[in-house]
């Protein structure tokens, strides 16, 4: 652990959301102790350094869930650190198969994806990469029951959700999802058809962490086009 992750990790510990992004953390630990269990399978959309595999593999060891990342450098890291304990896919997931480029971040990681973005980093040092394009719904198989899925791909979120009807609509699972400005809008998402599609075909709630956290309501659709237009929250379920 670095000095950076032993940091982190104290703060979240002692509950003090010094970011959104910490805090954001912290609700999620949550969430996946309250959601997944011992015979649950879960999928992590984004994997990068695997921080969401080991929360869920310490609520269930003994399966092996889904992960999925492009760059190349943290995708040969996963299957190191996870090759008995999670299936690892070294591609980006979309509504569609085949190829994309893919702009990753050397300088800032975690901002990679396949349409660029605004950068919180001066001047980033970007590679184009390319890479295999896939469909949740085509790589799941069909018997194996998802309890929660985690996606968080800078933007690219509503496209992933759109490759992932079949699975969703079968296991009605849990979704931990970020949408906003400042990523989002370069891929064509409106937040009114993203609220539209969980309601109507994916026949979900959104809600924000910290309300399904304290178990009050899901949001409003006037609610959710506010918090999305003013990056008031940028992390939600779905259930």
């Amino acid at each position: 652990m670095t000095l950076k992750d032993l940091v982190r990790e104290i703060l979240i510990q002692l509950r003090l959301d010094l970011t959104k992004n910490l805090k954001y953390d912290r609700l999620t630990r949550i969430i996946i102790q309250r959601t997944v269990n011992p015979k649950s399978v879960c999928i992590d959309v984004g994997c990068h350094k695997g921080e969401i595999l080991d929360l869920i593999l310490k609520e269930s060891p003994n399966l092996k869930h889904y992960g999925f990342e492009p760059i190349p450098v943290l995708y040969n890291n996963l299957v190191e650190n996870y090759k008995d304990k999670a299936h690892i896919y070294n591609c980006a997931l979309s509504d569609s198969q085949g190829e994309t480029t893919f702009n990753y971040v050397k300088n800032a990681p975690a901002y990679s994806g396949i349409k660029q973005r605004k950068y919180a980093v001066e001047n980033p040092d970007i590679e184009t990469l390319h890479v295999k394009l896939e469909r949740l719904d085509d790589i799941i198989p069909e018997a194996e029951k998802i309890d929660l899925i985690k996606i968080d791909v800078e933007g690219g979120e509503f496209n992933v959700l759109k490759g992932a009807v079949k699975l969703i609509q079968k296991n009605k699972p849990y979704i931990i999802f970020e949408t906003g400005l400042g990523a989002s809008e370069f891929y064509g998402t409106k937040p009114e058809e993203l609220y539209d599609f969980f309601e109507n075909v994916l026949q979900s709630k959104i809600y924000t962490l910290q309300n399904w956290i304290d178990n009050k309501s899901y949001l409003r659709k006037e609610e959710f086009l506010k918090l999305y237009n003013t990056n008031a929250e940028y992390y939600f379920l779905a259930k």
